[in-house]
């Protein structure tokens, strides 16, 4: 049986990262069949077939510790459900379908311009699940107790997404032409994103002491850049609810004292939307 030895993680390294990169590939080449899968759908199974990988690798090599074992899980679980759920509404859900196609996100884009999105979306989801790779480069043999509260944060937003969206659809059910202020939508009006968010906070805080110097800056850049890709789908939700709902007075009354993305902030609306 193959066992990495530590002192040939330096060379094993780009190696190992470049097939983390060549799954994310492969996760998220469904973009090619609706440009917008890219970031939806392929997101979602991009970071399952990581966690594939990163939990196949352990087991070949017996590395794997209980830590890195169950956030390699945790991984395929938060991916499996987000990319099957975005594909199976926007297969089934016609009203949604319409939706995307009134703002354009279902149009065919030129080869080079999605070549050039397959490129970035798989350096993303590389860099977004690097703490789990570095653990596994750097040879961790022992959890600590931030890889523990981590992975707490991390079942936390899964449920919480998931609840969240099941909340939302049970919701569109009911009324189909109103917007969703019940449940966790009467915390933050968009808490899916929120959780979202959470997760990558939770696989963030897993690499505190597994995680070594400049190899944080892959990590916080990624931890950065989907919070603000987020906060921009937030803020594009509520250009679109404006549009919706902005003369119903029960709307502007739940949006002018429901935070948008994060509960209990002040940030009710975002930079595109204003208010008198």
């Amino acid at each position: 049986m193959f066992r990495l030895d530590p002192s040939y993680v330096g060379k094993v390294w780009p190696a190992f990262m470049w097939g983390v990169t060549i799954v994310a590939a492969v996760g998220c080449c469904i973009g090619f069949k609706e440009f917008v899968w890219f970031m939806s759908v392929g997101y979602g199974f991009a970071v399952m077939f990581i966690g594939a990988f990163h939990l196949i690798f352990g087991l070949l090599n017996q590395t794997l510790t209980p830590a890195t074992a169950i956030i390699s899980i945790l991984f395929m679980i938060y991916g499996f459900r987000l990319g099957g759920y975005i594909l199976m509404r926007e297969l089934k859900n016609k009203n949604y379908r319409k939706t995307l196609e009134s703002t354009g996100s279902t149009k065919a884009m030129p080869i080079p311009v999605s070549l050039f999105m397959w490129a970035y979306s798989m350096w993303m989801y590389t860099a977004q699940t690097s703490a789990l790779s570095y653990r596994v480069m750097n040879g961790v043999k022992k959890d600590n107790i931030f890889a523990w509260i981590g992975i707490i944060i991390m079942i936390l937003a899964i449920l919480g997404e998931a609840t969240a969206d099941k909340q939302k659809s049970a919701a569109k059910k009911i009324n189909p032409k109103r917007f969703c202020d019940t449940g966790l939508y009467r915390y933050c009006r968009c808490p899916n994103y929120f959780f979202e968010v959470l997760f990558w906070v939770g696989v963030t805080v897993t690499g505190i002491g597994a995680v070594q110097g400049k190899q944080w800056i892959m990590v916080l850049i990624a931890l950065v850049l989907i919070t603000y890709v987020m906060y921009n789908s937030a803020s594009r939700l509520e250009l679109r609810h404006e549009k919706n709902y902005g003369l119903d007075p029960e709307y502007q009354k739940y949006s002018d004292t429901v935070p948008l993305l994060f509960p209990f902030t002040k940030q009710y609306h975002s930079m595109k939307v204003y208010r008198d």
